[in-house]
């Protein structure tokens, strides 16, 4: 099953610009909270970000999930 998941998620990286636009949206997300939590002391302004970073990575990955789920729908259908 995952690797299905990744072979879907490669042909939509290929195929599908909104898919690559989420995909591109969260490697910077994670980019940036990997960059906070590589601080040895975090600032109440670095929590309140990488709360922010958690929760606009975790809408982005559902929003790429739903995506792939409309494909394996059509696919089936």
């Amino acid at each position: 099953m995952e690797q299905h998941n990744e072979e879907l998620r490669a042909h939509l990286m290929a195929t599908d610009q909104q898919f690559r636009d989420l995909a591109a949206e969260h490697a910077q997300f994670h980019k940036e909270l990997e960059a906070i939590e590589a601080k040895e002391h975090l600032t109440l302004e670095d929590e309140a970000e990488e709360i922010r970073l958690k929760k606009q990575k975790l809408r982005l990955k559902d929003e790429m999930n739903a995506i792939m789920a409309r494909y394996r729908d059509q696919k089936v259908a």
